[in-house]
């Protein structure tokens, strides 16, 4: 008997979904800092062995009130989530309330195996989070609840073992050898995206995004040029920073990460651009892989 299917994780920004879908996975697939939106594209990170493929999808967290065609794009991304899982994750912080009662009322219609993961008790109390497993059995009657710390590693274990009750008998619906569905010029784009998110403050990393123009696999070196994008032209210069010392910094500590990742040397060369309201612009959103 094989078993296949997809487990697809929603929630909030700043829950700990994309810790969680990387403890499950083994690899660091969705990057994962401190500030919310982190996660902006559907990821799917695929789990083989001989009797199971697992397809865990990271989705963006849900944007309470959408600014931009950017935020309807990432908001786009939990309603095919919805559609296509064959297990929901529905991932809670601990002591955290839940606004989108339309999310949970389709979710709690729905006959697919929801488990609700209530994340970073690490950081709550023990009455807290007793009360939180009560009231999501409460809410969603179909679900099973349970308390983890992705961050830590505790009891993700149990999460991985209800996925595996849960999953359909199916084939697999990617070769083996697979891991992820993006591709490299994605990933590379993601860690230089982190490094941009952890480095600077305010709206900076918000108005930013990445695209790599160029990805050359030689034999000894990985040649990659990539264009950071802002909104303004003042962003642009804090981006680059006094005679470049900011971007020298974001650009050795993505080196770094990508030589680790690729398991190859890296020439990395970046340009920082400005294009104005690139978040309302489709065919740039369609560019940079939203709606994709």
């Amino acid at each position: 008997m094989h078993k296949a299917g997809f487990v697809n994780i929603i929630g909030y920004p700043n829950v700990g979904k994309s810790t969680l879908m990387n403890a499950l996975v083994g690899e660091k697939l969705s990057i994962i800092t401190s500030k919310a939106q982190t996660t902006r594209h559907r990821i799917m990170g695929i789990v083989n062995s001989d009797d199971f493929q697992i397809v865990y999808s990271d989705t963006p967290g849900i944007v309470k009130d959408p600014s931009y065609k950017m935020h309807e794009f990432m908001n786009s991304y939990i309603e095919t989530a919805l559609v296509d899982a064959d297990i929901i994750l529905l991932v809670i912080e601990a002591g955290q309330t839940f606004e989108h009662q339309e999310v949970i009322d389709r979710i709690s219609k729905s006959k697919i195996p929801v488990i609700v993961v209530l994340n970073k008790i690490d950081l709550s109390n023990q009455d807290t989070v007793v009360e939180q497993i009560e009231h999501w059995k409460t809410s969603i009657t179909n679900a099973e609840v349970i308390p983890v710390s992705a961050l830590e590693k505790f009891n993700v274990e149990s999460v991985f073992e209800r996925i595996l009750h849960n999953l359909p008998e199916s084939p697999a619906y990617f070769s083996k050898d697979e891991f992820t569905d993006r591709s490299m010029r994605f990933f590379i784009s993601e860690i230089i995206r982190e490094k941009i998110l952890l480095n600077y403050k305010k709206e900076i990393p918000y108005s930013v995004e990445v695209a790599v123009e160029e990805y050359k696999d030689e034999e000894r070196i990985v040649r990659i040029s990539a264009n950071i994008y802002t909104s303004r032209e003042t962003q642009k210069a804090i981006i680059l920073g006094h005679q470049g010392k900011s971007i020298k910094k974001v650009g050795t500590q993505a080196r770094l990460d990508m030589e680790e990742f690729i398991g190859k040397k890296v020439f990395l060369e970046l340009t920082v651009k400005t294009t104005k309201d690139w978040r309302n612009n489709e065919k740039l959103l369609e560019r940079f892989g939203y709606g994709n």
